[in-house]
């Protein structure tokens, strides 16, 4: 294998990734000024956080169309161009309904990158690390996060328009991304599979696997002709495809319904409820993307060697022990021992090295070569439709129920997570995508 080089590809690719993370977070340290600079009212307020995640539901809907069509390369070069427009505009935007439809389409660039990022380096990896190259997408969310983080507090809100800056900033990742995006390859099974191009697709295989690549394009071309002879352009929901179609929706699910995006989006004002003062919670938030970030670098070491269910085992029992002592925290009002940070720096830990890591990654390789793209669709779009309704109602269940019965309900959630890695769901570590296509279908 050419290792570098397809290392090298993969880096380019989850800079979608980075930028997915970035603006993701970097909402949370301009939330507040920007309520306050249009007056937004709580459901204004709600709708102005929830709007990207909206984004991300439509980008994730239909990123499968272009992906599939056009290929995985020239979806990221679109998905570049939204995420130059959405940071510019967003930052220049003079009324709220422009900085809507700007946010809205940072949106989309996340949901279709979301999509098409981890199914592109899936298809360039070898079996044996391609857990620790999908995760790659994965660490650059985190790393994103954290960089987002630590620009909101180097930016601070000394001033009006601070907020600007705070999202224009992107802009400049967005720009390095939309130039480096054109100088990988396409994927050599989307050549096969979708572009009919054999001979630019045993080019690819040939820089990926010069001693082997032709055994992997006869195995992928084995897998194309079955296709073709079963008349293919199948549809995702059909009984053969069940038991993968579960797996992506509940992964999914239980993803959002650790409160992970309500942690990443309101952070400070979670911080500032515990009686932490401004700059404090966005010191004590940069705190929580560093330690997501290099939980995230763990899980990658990991991932390929103890393998994916393995990882989801462990983090599950994290989240449910660390999740109980931020809502116990709240429940007793025990703020002076600083209970809720370590519960928060334990959770996002556990969730960084478990289910962060794994879920682009398994999703990405449950789903048959034929419909890849569509089952990774699935799952963003789930990922997306929770992430947005967590991120929407968080505000009003802190507020009515408060932080204790929120948190608790967390807890819950991850309990009966613990139950479905345990009963359900497979090990894919060290297995071709055909194979695990072809087991899963069959289960």
């Amino acid at each position: 294998m050419n290792k570098r080089k397809v290392i090298l590809w993969s880096l380019t690719v989850a800079l979608g990734g980075f930028l997915f993370g970035f603006d993701t977070a970097v909402i949370s340290g301009a939330e507040k000024s920007i309520q306050q600079y249009w007056s937004l009212n709580t459901f204004e307020h709600g709708l102005t956080i929830s709007i990207a995640l909206i984004g991300t539901i439509f980008g994730a809907l239909f990123g499968s169309i272009p992906s599939d069509k056009f290929g995985r390369k020239q979806t990221l070069f679109f998905v570049a161009i939204l995420y130059l427009v959405a940071s510019l505009g967003t930052a220049l935007s003079q009324n709220w309904y422009l900085f809507l439809l700007f946010r809205f389409l940072g949106g989309l660039g996340v949901g279709a990158s979301s999509v098409t990022a981890p199914v592109y380096i899936s298809e360039i990896s070898p079996p044996k690390t391609r857990g620790s190259l999908v995760a790659l997408f994965q660490f650059n969310v985190v790393f994103g996060i954290v960089i987002s983080y630590f620009s909101n507090y180097l930016i601070g809100t000394a001033t009006e328009t601070s907020w600007r800056w705070m999202l224009g900033i992107q802009a400049v990742p967005s720009l390095i991304f939309l130039v480096l995006v054109r100088l990988v390859p396409e994927t050599p099974r989307w050549l096969i599979l979708k572009g009919g191009r054999f001979e630019a697709a045993k080019s690819v295989l040939k820089i990926i696997n010069p001693t082997d690549y032709e055994t992997d394009f006869n195995n992928i071309f084995k897998g194309h002709e079955q296709d073709a002879a079963k008349h293919v352009n199948q549809p995702l929901f059909q009984n053969a495809y069940r038991f993968p179609v579960t797996l992506a929706i509940l992964f999914a699910v239980f993803n959002q319904v650790s409160g992970i995006n309500a942690i990443i989006y309101y952070a400070p004002r979670i911080f500032e409820m515990t009686g932490l003062g401004e700059s404090s919670s966005l010191l004590s938030t940069a705190g929580i993307g560093l330690v997501n970030f290099l939980f995230t670098l763990l899980a990658i070491r990991f991932i390929d060697k103890i393998g994916r269910r393995t990882l989801m085992l462990i983090g599950s029992a994290g989240l449910i022990i660390s999740l109980g002592i931020v809502s116990r925290a709240f429940f007793v009002q025990d703020f002076t021992g600083f209970s809720v940070i370590v519960g928060l720096l334990m959770f996002i830990a556990f969730f960084a090295f478990s289910q962060g890591a794994v879920i682009w990654v398994f999703i990405s390789e449950i789903f048959p070569n034929e419909v890849r793209a569509k089952g990774q669709t699935l799952g963003s779009v789930t990922h997306w439709i929770m992430a947005a309704a967590v991120a929407f109602v968080f505000p009003v269940l802190a507020e009515s129920l408060g932080g204790g019965i929120t948190f608790l309900f967390f807890t819950i959630m991850m309990v009966l997570q613990l139950l479905f890695v345990w009963k359900m769901m497979p090990e894919t570590k060290g297995r071709s995508l055909e194979d695990i296509g072809t087991t899963l279908v069959l289960h």
